[in-house]
């Protein structure tokens, strides 16, 4: 049976441009560096309140998460009732921020704590370690360290 020449054609230029598309992709995967991040000292918590947050009071709260030292980019979620931050762990930790924020408002809010079980997980935010593109860059780093 003869192949059609075009078909010849197409399917060396769809293997063509497979394969170089991979040889680009396992030279990346061997080339990039671990990325560093300067921020090591950033944590983020979590202020869950147990009364509505309207717009005035999500202001306030704001301005006060604001003025406290080391917390960084407070976002306040009126309507989960939940101000989320970022804090700086060398300058306060949470307990401390929190008990600041409760002194310069009459707030009714409790800190949020992570449960035990959930802590001890190890996680990246970005990959399932389990997933076969974790598992293939895994392994081509391995091969060209």
């Amino acid at each position: 049976m003869k192949v059609n020449k075009n078909v010849k054609i197409a399917l060396g230029s769809i293997l063509g441009i497979f394969l170089v598309l991979f040889i680009v992709l396992v030279v990346h995967i061997a080339t990039a560096k671990p990325v560093e991040y300067d921020n090591a000292t950033l944590q983020i918590s979590r202020i869950d309140f147990k009364e509505p947050i309207d717009s005035v009071m999500a202001k306030q709260i704001n301005r006060d998460m604001k003025s406290i030292a080391g917390v960084k980019n407070p976002a306040v979620f009126a309507e989960k009732k939940v101000v989320v931050y970022y804090h700086d762990i060398k300058i306060a930790n949470s307990e401390q921020v929190y008990n600041q924020l409760i002194a310069k408002g009459n707030y009714k809010a409790e800190r949020y704590l992570v449960p035990a079980a959930l802590a001890s997980n190890s996680v990246c935010p970005v990959m399932d370690e389990d997933s076969f593109s974790f598992k293939f860059s895994r392994g081509i780093q391995r091969i060209f360290n």
